[in-house]
């Protein structure tokens, strides 16, 4: 996976989502005005589009997962996935090492025999 960097600043976003936020009346749709302002500002329709759908959903405007509750949930996504890898590492040790502490231990009930057949 390749993350791409954002070529626009954050104050131009805000603006080209203001710019459709407020001038979607003076169009006979919202995507009409995206397909007017994206020129202005440089971008994609389909991106300025997505960005207006975030702005929407981050004020409650619109349902969905904010990018603060998205933002959470991948880093609990990435630390289950830590745990899980830690969890198989020990897994693995304990299997490794246990026959070992089994015959150094001496104990016999241990080891998975009786007392009695000695």
């Amino acid at each position: 996976m390749t993350k791409t960097t954002n070529k626009y600043s954050p104050e131009v976003r805000e603006r080209a989502v203001r710019m459709v936020l407020d001038n979607a009346g003076q169009h006979e749709s919202r995507w009409a005005a995206i397909v007017s302002i994206s020129p202005k500002i440089g971008c994609a329709p389909q991106t300025l589009n997505e960005r207006v759908k975030k702005v929407e959903i981050d004020t409650g405007q619109r349902g969905g997962i904010t990018t603060e509750q998205a933002e959470k949930m991948k880093a609990l996504e990435r630390e289950v996935r830590e745990l899980k890898q830690a969890n198989e590492i020990l897994r693995k040790a304990s299997a490794y090492f246990a026959p070992a502490l089994i015959a150094a231990s001496g104990d016999c009930r241990a080891a998975g025999r009786s007392s009695t057949a000695h």
